[in-house]
């Protein structure tokens, strides 16, 4: 078991926790995590978070190879950016009910991390939050999130589908190299998204909503096994390289609402039927 003189207390702030246990219970009367607090221990395998903790702080986990399993409590309302980042071990986590934010880089590259449990209070999911969760295989996003930062689910390449809620107005490279992903819809309230489905190579179907009025550069780029897309009348502006080398695309649908296509938006499509296509339309394809 762990000494209490391990730890290095200010006040009810837990600073740092100076031993090598295996297993460890944060002593009562704590109710902040501090940053670093646990960063590289690398023997450490559970933590259990006592009742009346509400802070985590930033890299307070950081770099703890070994960890397998911690238990946040229902108090906790803030955890800091990078706090589990590098945990590869680490299969299935809770967050409570009350937090609003996964901060910035929080479950990077987690190699290990299959399941995860994301509160209805979560209104914003950080840059890079899950960046690399490569056993990620699902994920619910609460439909009350906004804002999904950038790069935030790069490389999750076990992730299969995803839900975008209807409040979430920008998506910037935030599944890209999702190798796995196979179905999105794009809801009307999304206005931009730029590199946000680059390299997707499993994806089949996508379904843009009536609504959206940009696709932004790179958004489709490298999505093989893509065939067919259809283009809202709503979308105005194709941004540049945004379907290229996507060598399945047979068929797409370019509304007469489009008024500005960038370069190379359809370069290395080696399958699409242009003969199909308007004068017009191939005025603008850049193979």
């Amino acid at each position: 078991m762990h000494k209490d003189s391990y730890f290095e207390i200010e006040g009810a702030k837990l600073i740092r926790y100076k031993g090598q246990d295996e297993c460890i219970v944060i002593p009562k009367g704590v109710t902040e995590i501090g940053d670093n607090a646990f960063s590289s221990c690398s023997t450490l395998t559970t933590i259990n978070i006592p009742e009346g903790v509400t802070k985590i702080g930033k890299s307070a986990f950081f770099d703890c190879i070994s960890l397998t399993t911690v238990n946040i409590p229902k108090g906790v309302t803030e955890i800091g950016e990078r706090a589990f980042q590098d945990c590869r071990r680490l299969t299935t986590i809770d967050i409570p009910e009350g937090v609003t934010e996964i901060s910035a880089y929080t479950f990077l590259k987690c190699k290990g991390l299959r399941i995860i449990n994301i509160p209805k209070t979560v209104t914003k999911i950080g840059d890079n939050a899950f960046f690399e969760c490569t056993s990620l295989t699902t994920i619910n996003i609460p439909e009350g999130v906004t804002e999904i930062g950038e790069d935030a689910f790069v490389a999750c390449t076990s992730l299969t589908t995803i839900n975008i809620p209807k409040g979430v107005t920008k998506i910037v490279g935030a599944f890209r190299c999702c190798s796995s992903l196979t179905t999105v819809n794009i809801p009307k309230g999304v206005t931009e998204f730029v590199g946000a489905f680059d390299c997707c190579k499993s994806l089949t179907t996508v379904n843009i909503s009536e609504g959206v009025t940009e696709i932004g550069k790179c958004s489709f780029s490298e999505c093989e096994s893509l065939t067919t897309i259809n283009i809202p009348e709503s979308v105005t502006k194709i941004g540049d390289y945004a379907f290229s080398k996507c060598i399945s695309l047979k068929t797409i649908n370019i509304s007469k609402g489009v008024t500005e296509i960038g370069d190379s938006v359809f370069k290395g499509c080696v399958s699409l039927n242009i003969s199909e296509m308007s004068l017009d339309t191939l005025k603008l394809i850049i193979v």
